[in-house]
C-alpha cells in the first residue's frame, strides 16, 4: 500500500511540476463556460444540468490528455524497466499511476465548483443533483482514465495512446445521442453500454447502484488490462 501512494503522490506531483495539469484544467473550463453560459439566461431556469452534459463531453478529451504519458512515456524513456526490476509489483504501479490521475480529476472538477456557486445566487439550485452530478462525473471520470492508462500501457507513443483512448471514451459518450435513432432491438443495448445513459440519472439527482456497478466495472476491467500488459513486459 506505501508503494501505490508514492507512486500516486510523484505522478499526481508531476501533473503540476510541469505544464500538464494548467493546460487541461483552463481548457476544460474555458469550453465549459463559454458554451454554458452563452445560452443560460436564455433557458430561464436556474439548472446546471447543461453544465453537467459538457463536463460529460470533455471528459473525453480531458481523460486521455491526462493519461497518455502515465505508461507511454515510462516505456520511451525506459525507466519502465526500472520499475519493473524494482520490488513493486506490476498492481501496485497501475493502481498508483490510476490514482494520481484521479487526483488530478478531482482537481479539475473541484475548479469548476464555482459555476453551480454563481448560479445559485441567481436562484433558487437544488444542490442534491449538483452533489449526485459530480459524483457521476468523478465516477465517468475515473472510469475514462483507466481507459486512458489502458491505452498507455500498450504503446510507448503518446499520440497514440491519446487519439485511441480519445476514441474509445468518445464512443461510450456518443452512443447514447445515437438512441432515437437505433431500431428498437439494440434500444436496450446500447443504452446500457453509453456513458450518457448512466450519468443521465445521476445527473437529475438519482443515485443507482447499477449506475455506479456500471462505472467502476468499466474502470476495473481497463485497469485489469493495463495490469496483463505491463506483467507480459515483466516475462517478454
Amino acid at each position: 500500500m506505501q508503494n501505490t501512494l508514492t507512486i500516486a503522490g510523484r505522478q499526481f506531483r508531476s501533473y503540476f511540476n510541469g505544464p500538464v495539469a494548467y493546460i487541461v484544467i483552463c481548457i476544460v473550463l474555458l469550453l465549459v463556460g463559454v458554451f454554458f453560459w452563452s445560452p443560460f439566461f436564455l433557458m430561464g431556469r436556474t439548472t446546471v444540468r447543461e453544465m453537467f452534459r459538457l463536463l460529460s463531453m470533455t471528459l473525453a478529451f480531458a481523460a486521455p490528455a491526462i493519461t497518455m504519458g502515465l505508461i507511454a512515456e515510462e516505456r520511451r524513456s525506459g525507466t519502465l524497466e526500472l520499475l519493473i526490476t524494482m520490488p513493486l509489483r506490476e498492481s501496485e504501479v497501475i493502481v498508483g499511476k490510476f490514482l494520481g490521475a484521479a487526483g488530478l480529476l478531482g482537481v479539475l472538477l473541484l475548479c469548476s465548483i464555482p459555476y453551480p456557486m454563481s448560479v445559485s445566487t441567481l436562484g433558487n439550485l437544488d444542490w442534491g443533483p449538483v452533489l449526485s452530478g459530480y459524483v457521476g462525473l468523478y465516477l465517468q471520470g475515473s472510469a475514462m482514465i483507466a481507459i486512458g492508462l489502458a491505452a498507455s500501457s500498450f504503446t510507448e507513443n503518446q499520440l497514440v495512446a491519446f487519439f485511441s483512448s480519445f476514441f474509445l471514451c468518445a464512443i461510450f459518450v456518443a452512443l447514447g445521442w445515437l438512441l432515437p435513432l437505433l431500431p428498437p432491438a439494440l434500444v436496450n443495448v446500447v443504452q446500457f453500454i453509453s456513458f450518457d445513459s448512466h450519468f443521465e440519472s445521476l445527473g437529475r439527482g438519482v443515485i443507482d447502484t447499477r449506475d455506479l456497478f456500471y462505472f467502476l466495472s468499466i474502470a476495473g476491467f481497463s485497469l485489469l488490462l493495463a495490469f496483463r500488459a505491463l506483467e507480459s513486459r515483466r516475462w517478454s
